[in-house]
């Protein structure tokens, strides 16, 4: 078995038809970042367990890093580069910046997928459903409120906070005094 043996790929990534030509072992993350030139889909842990590298895969959330390119040859893939449609952000966009639902940003393109993939499975119906479903992507800022805030926002959920929630937006996290 040749080891570096290269196989042709079609995709069709954010609206476009995209040519390839890449070795069996070559992960959908990295022929995203490294040879597509899309560096918003993020490489978190590479285990499938921050969903940092969250895409849309034929409408469907799917972490990149746990599938080989090969195995999505003639699909559909969706990045966050591909939610905006020109100088117009994606309402999920807007409503991740009117609710400050970022804090570092590292996190915020498989967010953002994750939360589109959310919307178009159709199962979200409460907010606890909305952090339920997010569940697999993981924000290391602590974000969780104004995520699930803005996803709400677009879907149309009325607002409603947890305990939990009210206690983590009680101030801010501080290790000590602030040296003027």
């Amino acid at each position: 078995m040749e080891l570096y043996k290269q196989y042709p790929l079609r995709l069709h990534i954010n609206r476009q038809e995209r040519r390839f030509e890449v070795e069996s072992w070559v992960t959908l993350l990295d022929l995203l970042r490294e040879r597509a030139g899309l560096t918003g889909t993020k490489k978190g842990c590479d285990h499938g367990q921050c969903g940092a590298c969250t895409v849309l895969v034929d409408g469907r959330r799917i972490n990149a890093c746990l599938t080989l390119a090969v195995m999505q040859d003639g699909r559909e893939i969706t990045t966050v580069e591909g939610l905006a449609e020109g100088e117009a952000l994606h309402p999920l966009q807007e409503a991740f910046i009117e609710h400050d639902a970022f804090q570092c940003g590292y996190c915020t393109p498989g967010q953002l997928c994750s939360a589109l993939g959310l919307m178009q499975e159709g199962q979200a119906r409460t907010r606890d459903d909305v952090r339920e479903l997010m569940s697999g992507n993981l924000c290391r800022c602590g974000a969780y409120p104004q995520i699930a805030d803005a996803v709400c926002e677009v879907l149309g959920i009325e607002q409603q906070r947890g305990e939990a929630e009210r206690r983590q937006d009680r101030g801010p996290f501080t290790t000590g005094g602030v040296l003027a």
